[in-house]
């Protein structure tokens, strides 16, 4: 069986964009990789990328997770949704003037404190519709109808870390500040108004949907569109820091999760995880073949992307940091139909540091 290995150094990656090999659909394999180890770039306990790894090709599109702030969706809906792996955070407001002075709100952000149900961040399922809420995205649906489109305050989040931990992860470095935002459509076209919170005039820009892709991605920080995920066929995981909603007092407060995994459900990847045991794991994958497939088990993913999310390693505790679970490993059917077995191998380094992950793979 063919063997691969990649590990993408991280002097190799592009500081805001994907590699143009990823993106361009160039890519000429024409049967899904045998089997492979892989090594993630997440960067390291400061996990400064967003790693989108494709199973088929064995390949991975690494970009650093603060050189974007929207996207835009590319379906037949006008949803947007917001860079939840720097903590982003939105909430409408009562005008559609763009050009009205706002001030910030400590209440727009991620944490213990912010209730889910107030709607400030994305729903973690990745599904976009919704009533808002909690649900769907938190932006609302762009209307075709202009005037029913308001206003939103714009959390901008926070830089990536640069400084490493003297144990666990580091995440969060300076924060990003505030934007106003507006988004109206043009056709099939979103029209995006933008400001500081204390301008009385506005910058706007024209973004095109692109069906190679699941969105379009927008940074106030180069004032343009940026190249984030590959081509919506060509990934199936996505290793980054995730905003995620968390059980609490009955309902759900946001919550931030480092080391977290999430699955192309716009582009039909799916996945289900097997339970086992940690004596039995490693000879119930390796005997684990393609009539072991329990195509119903798929279901659950096809609207919920965190399948991976945090479950495949342990929380840590006072007495030591989190490691991998050895009782469980994961089955994955790409949106061509490929059937893979993934086990995690590794969270951390051989110095026990964090961010460095390793999992194994093999076509069934």
């Amino acid at each position: 069986m063919k063997k691969s290995v990649f590990i993408l150094s991280f002097a190799t990656l592009l500081s805001a964009s994907c590699s143009s090999d990823d993106n361009s659909g160039g890519n000429n394999i024409t049967s899904p990789v045998s089997e492979a180890i892989v090594s993630p770039t997440v960067g390291g306990p400061n996990e400064p990328n967003q790693v989108y790894v494709d199973l088929s090709s064995s390949s991975e599109t690494a970009i650093k997770r603060d050189p974007w702030d929207l996207g835009f969706a590319t379906g037949s809906d006008f949803r947007v949704i917001i860079n939840g792996s720097i903590k982003m955070a939105v909430k409408e407001l009562e005008t559609t003037n763009i050009d009205e002075v706002q001030v910030e709100d400590a209440s727009v952000a991620v944490g213990f404190s912010t209730d889910a149900s107030w709607g400030y961040v994305d729903n973690p399922t990745g599904i976009l519709t919704g009533n808002g809420g909690g649900e769907g995205t938190a932006i609302a649906e762009i209307s075709a109808t202009e005037n029913n489109n308001k206003g939103y305050l714009v959390n901008l989040g926070f830089e990536v870390a640069t400084t490493p931990p003297a144990s666990g992860v580091s995440l969060d470095g300076e924060a990003r500040g505030w934007k106003k935002i507006r988004i109206t459509r043009s056709g099939n076209n979103y029209v995006l108004q933008y400001a500081d919170l204390d301008a009385t005039t506005h910058n706007t820009v024209t973004i095109s949907k692109d069906a190679n892709y699941n969105f379009t991605f927008f940074s106030f920080t180069t004032n343009s569109i940026v190249n984030v995920e590959p081509q919506k066929g060509k990934w199936d995981l996505n290793f980054s820091g995730f905003t995620n909603y968390f059980p609490f007092a009955g309902g759900a407060i946001t919550y931030y999760f480092a080391d977290f995994i999430t699955t192309n459900i716009h582009g039909g990847t799916k996945a289900y995880m097997f339970l086992t045991t940690e004596e039995e794991r490693d000879d119930q994958y390796d005997s684990f073949t393609i009539d072991n497939v329990e195509e119903g088990q798929f279901q659950t993913s096809a609207s919920d992307q965190r399948i991976f999310g945090d479950t495949w390693r342990t929380s840590g505790g006072p007495s030591g940091g989190p490691t991998i679970r050895n009782d469980r490993f994961y089955i994955v059917k790409d949106g061509d139909g490929n059937v893979f077995k993934l086990r995690f191998l590794a969270l951390t380094n051989e110095e026990g540091v964090r961010g460095y992950p390793v999992f194994e793979y093999e076509l069934l």
